[in-house]
């Protein structure tokens, strides 16, 4: 089966969208599903206001429309709402192309945090913008029932992974031996960074990760450690330094940042808010709280042994198996369309007779 993604964040971006897709594609494959991309790498692109480093594409319409042909694609699935995703999305009305859509992001906060317009508006549009196709993949139970209280239609489950071979606990201390206290994402307003570095904490604090606001916090805080994006075995080193990890963040639809913390043995700390309420059991692998500082020092004294056993729950693979059957189910079973042969051969049905 052939799966076309349109989504507006891609490489060079770092983020966990990103992530996703990327480690998706690898493990759709032995499904038989292939998965290619519709990315701003193809089209002319200028920098998001007040976020220069995300590029908002410039597509056309008769571009997309090639490349539909070209590739000519089972299922179409939109994963973001930039503007790459509203002419996909448009293409996909005008020519009746059944498509799912993913909620990654909770634009609303994000929007009314740089810009002061009303979130109301901003829901409006996004309901609008996911209800027009067959289904919406959310990655949290918390996600799900919030967005049907707002009147968003045929929610479908997609959880996420993480690598339990990379982030796992290690032998090493890069940040010394004292309490350290981790933050790994995004340095932007929308990630609520201040609440942890303003924290009374016992230790060392370290942020990890770029940002527009990444120049202005290390100059306002020269007791924090600043390491920038890290990735790989970097990166792993660096949760495996930490005692604590901080999520300040109360914009999160999931957080794959901390399942990576759980899998590097870090009790996590955060806001009882959608995404770490559906990932953090309280007291054993993390404590959920109003208040970071008395949190997250007490969960110095939790078991990281029982953190990493949460964590191992999760795989891509399980997350790869869900996305395609969300697809089937989504845009062939309700509809009445038959499965693509290639993705039946590979489940070993029997073909139908060619006579």
């Amino acid at each position: 089966m052939k799966i076309l993604v349109a989504t507006d964040a891609w490489r060079p971006q770092v983020n966990g969208v990103v992530r996703t897709y990327e480690r998706l594609r690898e493990e759709a494959a032995p499904l038989d599903a292939e998965i290619i991309f519709l990315t701003p790498a193809e089209f002319s692109t200028i920098p998001c206001p007040t976020y220069p480093e995300i590029r908002l594409s410039l597509p056309g319409y008769g571009y997309i429309g090639r490349r539909m042909r070209q590739i000519e694609p089972d299922a179409v699935h939109i994963a973001t709402e930039g503007p790459l995703g509203w002419m996909t999305r448009s293409h996909c009305l005008r020519k009746g192309i059944p498509f799912t859509t993913s909620f990654h992001t909770r634009f609303p906060d994000y929007v009314s945090s740089r810009f002061y317009l009303p979130e109301s508006w901003i829901w409006s549009l996004l309901r609008g913008f996911h209800n027009s196709g067959a289904g919406i993949m959310v990655a949290t139970p918390s996600l799900g029932r919030e967005l049907e209280e707002r009147g968003f239609q045929s929610i479908l489950s997609w959880t996420r992974g993480v690598d339990t071979e990379l982030f796992r606990p290690r032998e090493v201390r890069r940040f010394g031996n004292g309490p350290v206290f981790l933050y790994v994402g995004r340095v932007a307003i929308e990630k609520n960074i201040e609440a942890f570095l303003t924290a009374d904490l016992p230790g060392r604090k370290v942020v990890v990760g770029d940002g527009p606001q990444l120049h202005d916090l290390v100059a306002r805080y020269p007791d924090v450690t600043f390491t920038g994006n890290q990735v790989g075995e970097d990166l792993a080193e660096c949760y495996a330094s930490a005692d604590v990890f901080v999520m300040p963040s109360k914009t999160e639809t999931f957080g794959i940042v901390i399942l990576e913390a759980m899998a590097s043995g870090l009790p996590v700390v955060a806001f009882p808010v959608t995404g770490p309420i559906d990932l953090i059991t309280p007291g054993k692998t993390g404590i959920l709280s109003d208040d970071i500082a008395k949190a997250a020092t007490s969960a110095l004294s939790l078991s990281h042994v029982g953190v990493r056993e949460k964590a191992l729950e999760f795989s891509w693979q399980a997350a790869a198996r869900l996305f395609v059957s969300n697809i089937e189910s989504a845009l062939f079973a309700s509809q009445g369309r038959k499965i693509p042969q290639r993705r039946i051969r590979r489940l070993g049905r029997r073909r139908p007779s060619q006579a």
